[in-house]
């Protein structure tokens, strides 16, 4: 039986315990045949997946019928990802492979409707935070536009959707200033944490935990007392901000790195041909670049060994940075010169219940009340 639909004339015919159509597209350069056929159990259905796949010949879409969510995201991370920082990438993987595949995975990419995502969504806000829940869904819609962009799919179904909110997330919190002084303490008592220069300049001057790991002894001035932040193990090295670079002059976490420094020159002589020379400050025993799950595992130790529980992460070493600064009355414009934050309207957003420090100033006025503290102690 001949159908016509669009511009091609269909075959439609009787096949197992239903109906196959099929349009016949001639012959490619290689001289075989192109057909396009659609199954179904109905000619009424038939007919609608023929016509969809015109609409997609059409509209030069090339898509396989078998061509399904998990494949569109696989290829959006191993094609979409390129220049992002080997965290991001790592993050992305993750979510795709916990809360994305196993959920959606299978569906066809042509066949994904608002329906499917809704209710995938509204599962996913009651285990994931609302920032999880954001980036989730953006793998997914960058993955789809990808594939858009490579006539695999019309039209992008998760740019569509409302993301729900989702579970809060983990608040951040911040020492006080006797736990402060507690933590120092115990690194000062103690020579076997490898990292006890990195927690003091991170609690010292309020430095990111991801320009901790990007800092390099040239950026290290030991004589005049001087740590210059210029780089992070964020995309191409780059600071978050401009604001972000900045020269900070932390006396007492000085001192710490000048110990550090004779630390590692030991373990570098240690190591011999196996030490890797990135000239890093922060880096393994072979001089490879720490991942931020080691520096969070090492803290956790550092604040446990000070009786302050393993419930603490190194980024909060910053937000008591800002506490301690903005509870003794350090003014929140030198604590935002301190952070590298763009506006005292961002720190005072951020760390409306800490804030941060002002380069030379706020440093030392931290390295003032510290001092005053320990000897009331």
């Amino acid at each position: 039986m001949k159908i016509i639909i669009g511009k091609y004339e269909a075959s439609l015919y009787l096949e197992g315990d239903g109906f196959t159509c099929a349009i016949s597209l001639g012959f490619d350069a290689t001289g075989k045949r192109q057909c396009v056929k659609r199954k179904g159990k109905t000619k009424a259905q038939v007919r609608d997946k023929l016509r969809e796949a015109v609409e997609d010949l059409e509209a030069g879409i090339k898509t396989e019928v078998r061509y399904s969510v998990e494949d569109a995201v696989n290829d959006f991370l191993e094609k979409g990802l390129k220049g992002k920082a080997k965290s991001t990438i790592d993050n992305y993987r993750s979510l795709a492979r916990k809360n994305l595949i196993p959920q959606i995975g299978a569906i066809k990419l042509k066949e994904l409707t608002a329906d499917h995502l809704d209710k995938w969504l509204d599962e996913q806000a009651e285990e994931l935070s609302t920032r999880s829940l954001r980036l989730v869904h953006q793998v997914l819609e960058r993955a789809i536009r990808q594939a858009q962009a490579r006539d695999r799919v019309r039209g992008n179904v998760a740019s569509l959707v409302i993301v729900p909110e989702g579970q809060e997330g983990h608040p951040s919190k911040a020492m006080t200033l006797e736990q402060a002084v507690k933590l120092l303490e115990a690194l000062r008592t103690t020579a076997e944490f490898r990292l006890s220069a990195y927690v003091v300049l991170s609690l010292l001057a309020g430095i990111r935990t991801e320009e901790a790991r990007a800092l390099t002894w040239p950026e290290v001035d030991l004589k005049a007392r001087t740590v210059a932040v210029y780089r992070s193990v964020r995309a191409k090295g780059d600071t978050k901000t401009k604001r972000s670079r900045r020269v900070l002059k932390p006396k007492k976490a000085v001192e710490a790195l000048r110990a550090h420094h004779r630390r590692q020159a030991a373990e570098r002589l240690q190591a011999g041909e196996k030490w890797q020379d990135h000239d890093l400050v922060f880096c393994r025993e072979d001089g490879t670049p720490l991942d931020r799950w080691q520096v969070r595992r090492e803290f956790q130790k550092i604040t446990t060994l000070a009786g302050l529980g393993e419930d603490w992460t190194p980024r909060e070493l910053r937000h008591s940075f800002v506490s301690i600064l903005s509870a003794h009355d350090v003014p929140v414009e030198d604590i935002s010169d301190l952070v590298g934050h763009v506006s005292t309207h961002v720190t005072e957003t951020v760390y409306r219940h800490e804030i941060r420090p002002a380069l030379t100033k706020g440093v030392q006025a931290m390295d003032k009340i510290l001092k005053r503290q320990s000897r009331s102690a």
